[in-house]
């Protein structure tokens, strides 16, 4: 882990020029339910270009485009033909003694969380100026509806279509089962306080690839970033059917036939 998130430009092209489009591609190492991470998000952050996706595992949500149709897919966004979604992403602030110590921008999620040897977390929760609750869990997760199908998903949570303008909190394996996810508008700032002692072991990370350590005392404050990340998308699948077909909704699950659709 970083001890302190450096801030990253924009990516340009050789010519020095604003990209217009960035390809992102997923493996098999990143498909499951927790590494749909966001990659090429930060690259895009700052600039109007928009993201598309081609998957090369078996599991993304952001990358629907299987290999065999890609190249179709990118012509068809090159001359101008696919439509583009816009995607709520987070701005994530923390402080440290009153002051800024880190900021960042992710598009799935951010989430505070304790280490493996580490006992459970004690974390105050704000939205707005109101008091949430107190969760005493392996830690928090807030999530977009991007971020819905990503870890929010591999924790409980609920899946949020993507035009749902809302965010997810999500404790992680809470020590009470009354501290349950819950779904607020996407205009909320959300506010989280670690109730921390010196020998807990607690860090913020944001879609998994930028993190620190917290210390006594820091506050990490959640809201919606000031502009949203454009998504190329060029299939014709409706977000049901890819929902059905990434997590097979409706199949059978045996050792004999696991391709078996259910009756």
């Amino acid at each position: 882990m970083a001890e302190r998130p450096r801030r990253h430009g924009g990516v340009r092209n050789r010519n020095g020029g604003a990209l217009d489009a960035v390809l992102v591609a997923r493996g098999p190492r990143q498909a499951d339910a927790r590494a749909e991470r966001g990659h090429g998000a930060r690259a895009r952050r700052r600039r109007d270009a928009a993201g598309h996706g081609g998957l090369f595992g078996s599991l993304g949500f952001l990358t629907e485009v299987t290999l065999p149709e890609l190249y179709r897919s990118l012509e068809t966004a090159l001359t101008g033909r696919a439509v583009v979604e816009e995607r709520l992403m987070l701005r994530s602030t923390t402080t440290r003694q009153g002051t800024t110590f880190a900021e960042a921008i992710s598009l799935n999620d951010t989430v505070i969380t304790k280490t493996a040897r580490s006992r459970l977390i004690d974390l105050s929760v704000y939205v707005g100026d109101e008091f949430v609750t107190r969760v005493k869990a392996d830690g928090l997760i807030v999530a977009t509806p991007t971020g819905s199908t990503a870890y929010n998903l591999a924790a409980g949570g609920p899946i949020v279509q993507p035009s749902v303008d809302a965010l997810v909190l999500t404790p992680i394996a809470p020590h009470t089962l009354t501290n349950r996810p819950i779904v607020i508008p996407g205009s909320s700032a959300v506010r989280v306080v670690p109730n921390m002692e010196p020998r807990d072991e607690v860090f913020v990370t944001f879609d998994g690839q930028q993190g620190f350590r917290l210390v006594a005392g820091d506050e990490v404050a959640v809201r919606r970033a000031g502009r949203p990340m454009r998504l190329i998308k060029p299939s014709t699948r409706s977000y049901f059917e890819i929902l059905r077909t990434k997590l097979k909704w409706g199949e059978m699950v045996s050792a004999g036939r696991p391709g078996d659709a259910a009756p």
